[in-house]
């Protein structure tokens, strides 16, 4: 039976950005507000903007179902209402048929009105893209049309284009202010010179390690004229290195985030690789084998991945178009960096990342991602 008024709250995300991505979307009346249609599906690899504009289709498809005359979307990304709504530029090739075809539902309606609403008030649709995306990091397969987001998706990704509409090219577009992210692994630490787990574990740098930090603070003040951030794990051996940062580039406050903590090694903190192997043999076979498994008593690294992702999110909408300087430790980093580079698992296990090294990494609004170094240490040669 056909409705007169529906209100639609769509929602989408990725596990990274891109990574294994999903929607949720459903549609209420508005005046008792009971559930009339819920969609939901993962779409494999996309960013996070792909499959928020997925969940705001699939509620207008629902809602053109439904016999629907007025609509009101709902969602809580901003980018996407506010292009929906005219105010933004879509200045990302790869979402603009997404776009398009949203525009094309909205013409079928007599009235439709966006929304924004923060994530508080999208929990409905926020659960349904969580479990979508779940699915998608558990590597269910797409079905029907999710195949052909998940396929167009992973072009957009890797080409930073739409294929069917514009030249396939490997540089973002210059007109798009990307948030940089410099990131640099904490100085040296007595635990890294043993090569043992160094978790939650607060172990302060060496004299090695304060030169390091000193040593990168000079090569980051030279890569940003501008920092408009330092942001570091609130463990010492990262604050330590974060505020002899901010004392080369101009004294910004050393702010902490605990979503920048080093993964929780549980019950093998203070341990040798070796030593682990000796006395968790089946444990640590199944931790390699898997980034859902996680130390006895520990923290697994999908857990790591979804506060680090949170994190660059934060800063990606906190500094539109400015760099932010990154302390954290060696799995954070390399968590971000697996999937700024849309690699898979096994990337997590063949990356070095030294003491005091740096990687970068720009951060574009529409989710479009550029890595610009990995790993440099030129300027610990003297150190």
């Amino acid at each position: 039976m056909a409705v007169r008024a529906v209100v639609i709250e769509a929602d989408g995300g990725s596990r990274g950005n891109p990574g294994p991505a999903g929607y949720g979307a459903v549609v209420r009346d508005p005046e008792t507000g009971e559930v009339l249609a819920e969609r939901s599906e993962s779409i494999g690899t996309a960013t996070n903007n792909v499959a928020e504009y997925r969940g705001l289709i699939a509620g207008l498809e629902a809602a053109a179902e439904l016999g629907a005359a007025e609509v009101e979307a709902r969602m809580d990304s901003k980018l996407v209402v506010e292009q929906m709504c005219g105010r933004w530029q879509i200045k990302h090739p790869g979402l603009r048929p997404l776009a398009a075809q949203a525009a094309g539902l909205v013409s079928r309606f007599a009235a439709v009105r966006f929304t924004w609403v923060p994530r508080e008030r999208n929990r409905h649709a926020d659960a349904l893209a969580n479990a979508a995306m779940d699915a998608a990091a558990s590597g269910v397969a797409p079905s029907g049309a999710g195949k052909a987001a998940a396929r167009e998706a992973k072009v957009v990704r890797a080409t930073g284009t739409d294929p069917a509409t514009t030249p396939a090219s490997w540089e973002p577009r210059p007109t798009e202010e990307a948030t940089r992210l410099i990131l640099v692994r904490h100085g040296e630490t007595e635990r890294t010179v043993q090569k043992r787990y160094s978790g939650r574990g607060d172990v302060p740098l060496t004299e090695r390690g304060r030169a390091q930090a000193r040593a990168t603070a000079a090569r980051v003040a030279a890569l940003a004229p501008s920092v408009a951030a330092v942001v570091s794990s609130p463990l010492s051996r990262c604050t330590a290195t974060a505020e002899a940062v901010a004392a080369q580039v101009g004294n910004p406050p050393v702010r902490t985030d605990d979503d920048l903590i080093e993964c929780d090694f549980g019950v093998w903190e203070g341990h040798t690789f070796a030593e682990v192997r000796e006395g968790w043999a089946a444990e640590l076979d199944a931790w390699l084998a898997s980034t859902r498994v996680a130390p006895p008593k520990g923290e697994s690294f999908v857990t790591v991945a979804e506060r680090t992702g949170r994190a660059v999110d934060r800063l990606r909408s906190a500094y539109p178009g400015e760099t932010v300087v990154v302390v954290s430790h060696v799995s954070p980093i390399k968590l971000v960096l697996r999937d700024a580079l849309a690699a898979g698992d096994a990337f997590l296990h063949r990356l070095y990342l030294d003491t005091a090294g740096i990687s970068v990494l720009d951060l574009y609004p529409d989710g479009g991602v550029a890595v610009r170094s990995v790993n440099d240490t030129s300027h610990l040669t003297d150190v």
